[in-house]
Order: C-alpha cells, then structure tokens, then sequence
C-alpha cells in the first residue's frame, strides 16, 4: 500500500509521455498546415443549400451543445464538492477526519483537471485569431481562411475560435485515470483513451455544425492530456523534494 500513496509516474514514464506530447503537436500543426480540415468541413457542408445541414440538429445543438454539455459540468462538480467536503472535514472535523490519504490525492487532482483543461481552453480559444468553418467565406461567412501558421493580416477580425471549447467539457474526464495509477497503468491508459474519445466525440458533432475544424477539438484533446502530464509531473517533482529534505533532515 505504501507504493500507492507515493509516486503515480515515475520520470520515464513522464518523459516517454512529454516526447509523445512533442510528437502529437508537430502532428497536428502538420495536419493543419494542409488542407485536411477544409476537406472535411467541405464534406460536412452543403454547396447545394450553402448550410451546414447538422448546425440545428437535434442531436447536434440541443443534446450535444446542451444537454450534454449540462451533464458533464454538473457531473465536474462532484469531485470539486468532495474536495470542498474533505478539506472541511480536516478544519472542523475530529483527527483523521475527511477522505484517506489515497482518495484525497486523487480527487485534487482530478478536481484540478476539471478546472485547468476547459480554464486553458478557453483562455487560448479567447487569445487566438482562428475562425470557426461557419464565419468564412467558403462556408457562406465573411472572414477569409488562414491556416494557423500563416499570417493573418490585422485587419481581419479575430475569431476566437481555437482550441474547441465545447469539448473540454468532455475532455477533463482524462483526470479519471490517476484512479489506477500506479497500480494499473494500462487500464488508466484505457480509461484516458476513452476520456479523449468521449471529448473527441463531443467535438465531431460541434465540427458537424460548422463550429470547428478538426484539428480545434485535436487542440483540445492535446491540451488535455498536457494538463494531465503537467499534474503528474508536479507530483513527482513534489515528492521528490520532499525525499531530499527527509534526507537533509535525517543526515543533520
């Protein structure tokens, strides 16, 4: 039990995870330097109508933009309430109190994912000058198209529309994998692969309605799992401070 209390990654895991973070974002600044989203948001718009026909759907803007959407932040609220509950329970209750020492680590830090994956969203989405598919011009809007990487003179106007936001409320269920960590890591690999095809779900039916190309909800995604190896390595880098000044201490 004593290793289940300690680290949830060690270095090696944690630098194989940094290279493939490395790995993913050349990916995906590749894929967004070529035409792959235009191709696909042209396969999701109609040239006929000039709409896309999925933006009103049901299925689309009422479940997914809405419902869902409402699910998973109430659903976010929960470890955030039993942080709150276990951080009362140690002021006021009796010694002991509040969650054992397994679960408390693990909620904070999922806790800390439910804030910081949709927080650095948003904040990048609102920082950047992309477009969503449906203001261009190409898809019936008034903004031309630049890709990430190109200049985008000043005066067109900004349009705050990447990374995807609506998938972050999906994507910080990545945190959930810290539950098998270190115990079983590869069921915490699979429970964040399902987290991230959750999150990329979430973000094809907002592609679907014109809100976003591809590679804005595999921006979302990345951050995500950047977010989730910042924490670990936090961790890590915590305990192992706290180790040397064990040491300093016991060698004084």
């Amino acid at each position: 039990m004593a290793r289940l209390h300690g680290e949830l990654l060690g270095w090696s895991a944690l630098r194989r995870a940094a290279w493939a973070l490395a790995g993913t974002a050349c990916a995906i600044l590749l894929l967004g330097a070529g035409n792959a989203d235009l191709m696909l948001a042209d396969l999701m718009f109609d040239f006929h109508i000039h709409e896309f026909p999925w933006q009103h759907a049901w299925l689309t803007e009422r479940f997914s933009h809405g419902i869902l959407k409402t699910a998973l932040t109430l659903l976010g609220a929960v470890p955030l309430a039993a942080c709150a509950w276990d951080e009362l329970a140690r002021r006021i209750g009796p010694p002991g109190g509040g969650l054992p020492l397994w679960w408390r680590l693990r909620v904070r830090l999922l806790s800390l994912c439910v804030i910081l994956v949709p927080l650095l969203t948003s904040m990048l989405k609102r920082a950047s000058r992309s477009h969503c598919p449906w203001d261009l011009e190409r898809y019936g809007g008034y903004q031309p198209y630049y890709r990430l990487l190109e200049h985008m003179p000043r005066w067109v106007e900004a349009g705050h529309c990447l990374p995807g936001g609506h998938a972050s409320s999906a994507l910080w269920l990545v945190g959930l994998a810290v539950f098998w960590l270190p115990h079983d890591p590869r069921k915490a690999g699979a429970v964040a692969l399902g987290a991230l095809g959750l999150g990329g779900a979430v973000g094809w039916m907002q592609q679907m309605r014109g809100a976003h190309f591809l590679t804005h909800t595999l921006w979302s995604m990345w951050i995500a799992c950047a977010v989730l190896a910042a924490l670990l390595a936090a961790h890590k880098a915590w305990l192992a401070a706290k180790e040397g000044m064990q040491a300093a201490g016991a060698a004084a």
